[in-house]
């Protein structure tokens, strides 16, 4: 039976990404307690205590701990962010191989406890490990989620943002597809406030196309470019969780692009893909199947090719 009104998250893996997680998920007071699991027990300890340290300026208390995977049992959510890290030069894909064996022995000792949650993955390359984490685990499709193109469509919209001059906030755009190289902008379906970038386009001569496409390559590169400068990206996809996790433990039914099965939708099966859906507490509601037009149906349909053929590899 489950605990009431205690939510607990495990998260699994407490490198940059996983700690840039636990610093704001800490930060904007979401469960009552994080459990810290790593392959590097101290890691995970350290980290803990260091976090620990920071409850007195949270906006509410939490309990944060490094644990093992029985902890999961007890779990309504699982992040995991473990796996080997993307380097110079190396595309997300070229991970692939390296990080399905990772996983294939995480969602066994997962599983194993008992958890009977929600999965949110965000392991490169986190459409196809989204997939294996829904063929090891076992659970519904609505209860294992990938990251997807949140962090891109976050880029795509602070990008717009600073182009046209107002609060990204008001910025409605994503990025769908792979979150990778064939990744899209959905430009028939973006708009600044209630004003449709054709629209703008239109009355504005200070505004083109050719600086939109800039923008979208710019979104589509931006983690080799902060890799390059960094090595490592990791605050944004970061917050990008926590915001997923603020949609699931909180009921949100909020409308994020992640990484969610298709079952028919956009004339595609049995793959993991980003695209938009309805997030609450049952972890999935609903995949909402946007109108494209024909050049981005086109993309998006070269982009499921492209994910079936490097899974084939692994599964």
């Amino acid at each position: 039976m489950k605990r009431q009104n205690v939510n607990r998250v495990v998260l699994v893996g407490t490198g940059a990404v996983g700690c840039s997680y636990a610093y704001s998920f800490i930060n904007q007071g979401i469960a009552e307690e994080l459990v810290l699991i790593d392959v590097n027990e101290k890691r995970a300890e350290g980290e803990a205590m260091d976090l620990s340290h920071g409850i007195p300026f949270a906006p509410s208390p939490v309990n944060v701990w490094s644990g093992t995977y029985a902890d999961c049992g007890k779990a309504e959510l699982v992040v995991i962010t473990a796996g080997v890290a993307q380097k110079p030069g190396e595309t997300r894909l070229d991970l692939l191989a390296k990080n399905a064996k990772i996983f294939k022995d995480i969602i066994k000792q997962v599983m194993d406890s008992g958890f009977d949650g929600i999965f949110l993955i965000a392991t490169n390359p986190v459409d196809i490990l989204t997939y294996v984490t829904w063929k090891e685990s076992g659970l519904p499709k609505e209860r294992v989620i990938g990251s997807g193109t949140t962090l891109d469509s976050a880029r795509f919209r602070y990008l717009l943002g600073q182009y046209f001059h107002v609060d990204s906030r008001n910025v409605h755009a994503a990025i769908i597809g792979e979150h990778g190289d064939t990744e899209l902008p959905v430009w028939s379906r973006t708009s600044i406030g209630l004003d449709s970038i054709n629209s703008l386009l239109a009355k504005n001569s200070n505004y083109s196309q050719q600086d939109l496409d800039e923008i979208f390559i710019n979104v589509r590169d931006a983690a080799y470019h902060v890799i390059e400068r960094k090595g490592a990206t990791y605050y944004g996809i970061g917050m990008s969780l926590v915001r997923i996790t603020n949609a699931i433990l909180r009921n949100e039914n909020s409308v994020l692009p992640v990484s969610v099965y298709l079952d028919g939708e956009y004339g595609h099966n049995d793959v993991f893909i980003g695209a938009p859906a309805i997030i609450n507490r049952s972890g999935i509601r609903e995949v909402r199947e946007i109108e494209l037009n024909s050049k981005e149906k086109e993309q998006f349909d070269h982009s499921v090719t492209l994910l079936k053929e490097a899974m084939s590899s692994v599964l």
